[in-house]
């Protein structure tokens, strides 16, 4: 372990020895009060207690499968719409404004009509998880398409490269670092809307028992649930930096890129 991870180690174990002060001792500041918060040692127990609940596998299926879903069926439609509209004017003239309108739309405000629009729970928690992830996506692609340098594009078509040729060995490659990053913040975003989504779900998923804990007005549960969400997001979004390293070996970020 170099110096870099021990510092980052570190920053943690203080983060969690200062959480463990402020709730165990109840301070009650003028902004903020740490009163009901759950202290790490509560919610280690409970978090013990999770991982022993016959549950705990179907939550764990539930929103994996919701997330990915939801994920995956807006990479297909964000990349296509991002080629789309960066690369022609009068696509980009028709689409992107609409797109420009629905994006800062939170979450939360989809769920009344996501239930008027889909006959099932399911459909609707898939569509939230699913408009979560576009906007990055769609965006992110567009950027990395209108960066490209115009000339390689024109060199290539003297050379006697066609549309599909062009697509897939100049534009796609070259704007793979862009819609890598979209990806990231689109995998990101799903889970964030993943306990809105569930909010209106059956029985499973850690969003629903987030939500749910917090209804019981069982605290700890509540960070669990939002504990796992974040290490669930992290691996989720490390999985999609190192499926695009792999499929960009050309490609390195900066040595000051985290």
């Amino acid at each position: 372990m170099n110096r870099r991870h021990l510092v980052r180690v570190a920053s943690v174990l203080a983060a969690i020895v200062l959480w463990q002060i402020v709730s165990s001792r109840h301070v009650d500041a003028r902004f903020i009060n740490f009163g009901n918060v759950p202290a790490p040692t509560d919610v280690a127990q409970a978090t013990w207690s999770f991982l022993q609940s016959p549950k705990v596998l179907h939550h764990f299926k539930n929103s994996i499968l919701r997330v990915f879903s939801g994920f995956g069926a807006a990479t297909i439609l964000g990349i296509a719409l991002g080629v789309a509209v960066g690369r022609s004017k009068r696509i980009e003239d028709i689409v992107l404004p609409t797109i420009e309108t629905l994006r800062p739309i939170p979450a939360v405000a989809w769920i009344p009509l996501a239930i008027l629009m889909f006959p099932t729970t399911e459909g609707s928690i898939l569509f939230i998880t699913f408009i979560g992830a576009l906007f990055p996506i769609v965006l992110n692609t567009i950027h990395g398409i209108e960066a490209l340098d115009p000339r390689l594009i024109l060199a290539s078509r003297s050379l006697g490269a066609n549309t599909w040729s062009v697509l897939r060995e100049i534009i796609l490659p070259g704007a793979l670092p862009s819609i890598v990053t979209g990806l990231r913040l689109g995998m990101g975003a799903s889970w964030l809307c993943l306990v809105t989504a569930e909010m209106i779900a059956g029985q499973y998923g850690i969003g629903y028992y987030t939500w749910e804990s917090y209804n019981l007005q069982r605290y700890p549960d509540i960070v669990v649930g939002m504990l796992f969400i974040g290490v669930f997001g992290m691996v989720s979004s490390a999985l999609i930096n190192r499926l695009g390293m792999w499929l960009m070996p050309w490609y390195r970020p900066s040595e000051g890129t985290t």
